[in-house]
């Protein structure tokens, strides 16, 4: 299954020093480039985040946006209890030689070192963060393969075009080739000089070989049916359909080039408009 360039998927999570917040949104580009952006508490990840996500992802502009919530009033406050006995050690041990002193636990507390905020444990916040990011990276890829089946439809619709009319110019080319004949032979009885039926005919087949489209509407056949192979692959195939619709543009143009008949005039500017469409829809393919 294609995938498409264009995506966006988020989540959160709640942990124990915070909420983990997780954005991943991309757009088309012809390679890899991610963009990070992260809380403080998570720059060391960006190595590790980097490898998470070129596993997942081959193509597109990536902005990744990875970042650690912690309110104020939910800050996690341990008291340095060994600091705290000791200070009470202190107090009770002075008690006789100050008798007028009154120490208030809440002016205990107020000393350097006996309330502390609890750090958080790297290893685990890491953790979480990497395992969020998968779960991330799940929607993502899967937003990504959505959006991916509705490109293959629109592509397959139009290579259907292109069989089309790439069939109605071969049934019309026998008949093209009778009327130029046709042509032909009445140009030649007005000349004033009568012309060798020999000669005459090897210049008609020279002329028909010139305008032969055989070959290009044979190997038309082949792209369409490679191009329908493609599609049916799950890695990415972009840069592949991209070149693909290089050899199906050109097949049009000679078919163009060649064409002496209205009727196969108009085809080939069909078939261009279909590729073009096709090329559109490429553009935005994994």
């Amino acid at each position: 299954m294609i995938r498409s360039m264009t995506a966006f998927a988020s989540g959160e999570r709640a942990t124990p020093w915070g909420v983990l917040a997780c954005e991943l949104r991309s757009v088309n580009h012809r390679f890899l480039e991610t963009g990070l952006r992260l809380s403080d508490e998570l720059r060391a990840l960006e190595p590790l985040l980097r490898e998470r996500v070129a596993a997942r992802v081959q193509r597109g502009k990536l902005d990744l946006a990875l970042r650690l919530r912690t309110p104020e009033s939910t800050a996690s406050l341990v008291v340095n209890e060994a600091l705290l006995g000791q200070l009470g050690e202190l107090a009770t041990k002075l008690d006789g030689q100050f008798p007028g002193l009154r120490v208030e636990f809440t002016q205990l507390l107020q000393v350097p070192g006996v309330m502390q905020v609890q750090a958080a444990d790297s290893e685990a916040l890491q953790a979480e963060a990497l395992s969020l990011l998968d779960e991330v990276l799940d929607g993502f890829v899967a937003a990504r393969e959505r959006e991916g089946a509705k490109l293959a439809t629109a592509i397959a619709e139009r290579v259907d075009g292109i069989e089309r009319i790439a069939a109605q110019v071969r049934e019309l080319i026998p008949a093209i080739r009778e009327g130029q004949r046709t042509k032909l032979a009445a140009r030649l009885a007005d000349l004033p000089h009568p012309v060798d039926p020999g000669r005459a005919e090897q210049e008609l087949v020279l002329w028909l070989q010139k305008l032969d489209v055989d070959e290009e509407l044979d190997r038309l056949g082949s792209h369409i049916a490679e191009i329908r192979r493609i599609l049916a692959q799950r890695e990415p195939v972009g840069r592949r359909l991209d070149f693909l619709l290089q050899e199906f543009n050109r097949e049009a143009n000679t078919l163009g080039s060649k064409s002496v008949d209205a009727r196969t005039s108009a085809a080939a500017v069909e078939l261009k408009v279909l590729i073009d469409q096709v090329r559109e829809q490429v553009q935005n393919i994994e």
